[in-house]
């Protein structure tokens, strides 16, 4: 068994420090970009420089320089708090680490793990709405074992499975509006995941990701305020305000909603309600219902022939303005139990009663069921069957697509 080299793993802050770096290839333009991205300014010394070194000097003219020679001596490491080298000579290397040595200044070189008392060490960063989260893990030189350490860390950072909750309190909190997708927990984005486990209260609706909910700790706090067609127990203005005490509390709070929060999820007024109290809002994208939900049918919107353009909309009243051809797909959310005089006026202004039409209740649940016919006939159909909310209702000749 090896011999185990003592490590301290420190946190620089490099903002406005000298880093000297020696070497242009590849490994030199992976820590050239780091510490550019830490606010380090950079002296480059190296007679040659790959592409992306050149294009990184290029894009820092005021913190990065290059000096388009040889390592000259001790001199060179002059003003530096932090040395790297990566010349890809050894004796270079070794002069460079040696040199440094006796100014006592930490060297790090790439070429020789072993001998290099200085190291950066492979890390993964997650944005938290308290600040970034930085994990660095450390293996003796192993840089393959640290790598897959790393990745299994950073994925169970993005995926949840790690608790990011503050535990310090703060003076205002703040308040993420999350798309949670058409339902299935899969669909959830991964910043969405990123804002649950930060988050202490979680205000979702009915057709948010439960199963995601239901894995929460019990320390954080669930508040349902789900609506059902026709019944709205905790009005729009009360959800509001719910968001807005709840951050003034100092607590994170997401609103984790059914597809995406700016379509048909008021998702707009929630946010101006909270800016207007100072109130910090991140506002995170959701595969929106209107084309998922088609999609786990395997309807497309739009097909090259069929049809190349789509209207989405929550009710029968802007009907009459849209295009009557069957080759404009029309998309109905909330769209059930107007069923019905939805199609009569579908009918009366322009399209025909054969042009197809399908039902996708619940998409991408494990009881996913749709529910096939025509504008003449889908409304006795769906009573028929019994068709219920949520469902998406789609008309027009890509229903013809859909799974059979």
């Amino acid at each position: 068994m090896g011999h185990l080299k003592p490590a301290l793993p420190v946190a620089l802050d490099l903002t406005g420090r000298l880093v000297a770096v020696f070497g242009g290839g590849p490994v030199t333009g992976r820590r050239l970009r780091t510490f550019l991205a830490e606010g380090a300014v950079v002296r480059l010394v190296s007679p040659w420089a790959c592409e992306e070194v050149q294009d990184l000097l290029a894009e820092h003219p005021d913190r990065a320089s290059w000096l388009q020679r040889d390592y000259a001596g001790a001199a060179d490491l002059d003003g530096a708090w932090l040395v790297h080298t990566a010349t890809g000579d050894a004796d270079v290397d070794a002069r460079i680490r040696s040199d440094s040595d006796e100014r006592r200044l930490w060297c790090v070189d790439e070429t020789d793990a072993l001998a290099s008392r200085a190291s950066v060490l492979t890390s993964t960063r997650v944005e938290t709405p308290d600040g970034t989260l930085t994990v660095a893990v450390h293996a003796d030189g192993d840089a393959r074992l640290a790598a897959t350490v790393r990745d299994g860390i950073d994925l169970a950072l993005r995926s949840g499975d790690l608790d990011l909750r503050r535990h310090r309190p703060r003076e205002t909190g703040w308040v993420a509006l999350v798309g949670g997708g058409p339902g299935a927990d899969g669909l959830l984005t991964t910043r969405g995941h990123e804002l649950l486990a930060s988050a202490d209260v979680v205000v979702i609706d009915r057709l948010a990701p439960r199963g995601v909910v239901s894995r929460l700790p019990a320390s954080v706090r669930v508040i349902d305020v789900g609506k059902t067609p026709g019944h709205h127990p905790v009005p729009q203005d009360r959800i509001n305000e719910i968001l807005v005490e709840e951050a003034e509390r100092g607590h994170g709070v997401v609103r984790l909603k059914g597809g995406d929060p700016y379509v048909l999820g008021r998702g707009g007024e929630e946010r101006l309600a909270c800016e207007a109290h100072g109130i910090p809002v991140e506002v995170v994208p959701g595969v929106t219902s209107a084309v998922a939900v088609p999609a786990a049918a395997g309807i497309p919107l739009t097909h090259r022939g069929i049809a190349k353009a789509f209207t989405v909309v929550s009710g029968h009243e802007q009907i009459p303005t849209l295009p009557p051809g069957t080759d404009h797909t029309l998309v109905l959310l909330m769209g059930v139990s107007t069923l019905r005089d939805t199609t009569r006026i579908l009918i009366d202004n322009g399209r025909p009663g054969s042009c197809p039409v399908a039902i996708i209740e619940r998409g991408f649940l494990p009881d996913q069921r749709v529910t096939l016919g025509t504008l003449a006939d889908i409304a006795d159909t769906a009573l028929f069957r019994r068709v219920q909310s949520p469902a998406v209702v789609v008309v027009g000749d890509v229903v013809d697509l859909a799974h059979s």
